[in-house]
């Protein structure tokens, strides 16, 4: 391997994995391993389980270490590596992540929200190589994403921005878990899918998903309604249309806000593929404002499953 190569540590803390990953200065992940969380044991088991497995990977892989980059829930703040209340995190509060590492670990450390990192990946490695701007959407439990503008991330006044899941789309509409109502995470979340499905099905006695399920319900799951709509099932198939409908109408809100018309959709809703990436696109062509529906594009993120430890990684690459 050549020694003028430069590598990364990238870290993605999850509420249940913590994945760790040698990746270099061209995107390849030559080196990868996973540990449990263990988030209700509290902030410092959490902390040890990071260091131990940093070292391990480290002290077997005899490559040029440059930095350390992590991808962590909560709101970061810049320049300081402090993770405030990350969700499914007990006991977290306002913690040092960056200082306490890398006083461990004896390399910088660079650390930001989860979401952020992985628009950050994108446009180092991934999609977002070519545009100078673009918003990251990532579709799964919840709906996060990321902001990219002339090639920064765009933190906001106190490191929050990019809650895209909380974009309104309908003032009058369910209470959201952050205490606002219709906020499009409501309606498109893995949650809200799930829950929607099972209140329907049984107005869809012919759809295939009573099929695919063996009639219990409670297994249901995205994969499942693509299966189903892969098979031709309309009920499945308006399930992803009306996804994407809602979706383009907060995209469309988000678009004219901010001039950006490009949005790189990654997660593992985002498996849905080009029924929803179509209906997000001709919901946003037919709201957003005139001047900018010529420019209107909506791809899939290309990191996929490795989107975590490469976007994480990427935060030494962009740093530096």
């Amino acid at each position: 391997m050549p020694g003028t190569e430069k590598f990364a540590i990238g870290i993605d803390l999850g509420g249940t994995n913590i994945k760790t990953g040698v990746v270099s200065s061209a995107g390849k992940i030559i080196d990868q391993t996973s540990v449990k969380s263990n988030a209700e044991l509290g902030p410092k088991h959490v902390i040890n389980q990071i260091i131990t497995t940093a070292k391990t990977i480290i002290r077997k892989n005899k490559v040029n270490i440059k930095a350390i980059g992590i991808g962590t829930p909560g709101v970061v703040t810049v320049g300081k590596g402090t993770v405030e209340n990350p969700p499914n995190f007990p006991g977290w509060k306002k913690i040092n992540i960056a200082k306490i590492l890398s006083d461990k670990l004896k390399l910088n450390v660079y650390v930001e929200n989860d979401a952020n990192a992985a628009a950050i990946g994108e446009m180092i490695f991934g999609a977002g190589k070519k545009y100078d701007s673009f918003v990251m959407v990532t579709l799964g439990t919840g709906v996060g994403g990321g902001i990219i503008i002339n090639r920064k991330i765009f933190h906001g006044a106190f490191g929050a921005a990019g809650e895209l899941g909380h974009v309104t789309i309908d003032y009058k509409g369910s209470k959201c878990n952050c205490g606002s109502y219709g906020c499009i995470e409501t309606y498109v979340g893995n949650r809200y899918l799930k829950a929607r499905i099972r209140e329907e099905l049984s107005e869809h006695k012919d759809s295939i998903i009573w099929q695919l399920l063996d009639n219990h319900t409670d297994e249901v799951s995205p994969r499942i309604i693509q299966q189903a709509s892969e098979q031709g099932d309309p009920f499945a198939q308006q399930v992803i249309k009306d996804m994407g409908i809602q979706l383009g109408a907060a995209l469309t809100s988000v678009s004219n806000l901010l001039d950006i018309s490009t949005f790189v959709i990654g997660g593992g809703v985002a498996g849905f593929g080009k029924p929803l990436f179509n209906s997000i696109s001709e919901t946003i062509k037919k709201r957003v404002l005139t001047s900018i529906k010529p420019r209107v594009k909506v791809i899939p993120a290309k990191l996929k499953n490795n989107a975590g430890i490469k976007g994480a990684s990427s935060l030494v690459f962009y740093k530096h």
